[in-house]
């Protein structure tokens, strides 16, 4: 599943690091989410989609 989540982080100024104690995941969760290995949770992606006040739907989109 492609995502922004990599140019929205970017765009705060926030590391993988930060991201991820945001989230309460790894550094390493984060890593994996921007580089397309792993889709996240329902419950995981609608905690990113809040922290970035945006839905679901404008952060994730089918490959």
């Amino acid at each position: 599943m492609k995502n922004r989540i990599k140019v929205l982080r970017a765009e705060r100024n926030w590391s993988q690091a930060d991201l991820a104690d945001r989230l309460s995941v790894s550094r390493q969760t984060i890593n994996a989410i921007e580089t397309e290995k792993y889709d996240p949770s329902l419950p995981l992606a609608f905690k990113i989609a809040d922290l970035f006040a945006l839905r679901i739907e404008d952060i994730f989109t089918p490959a």
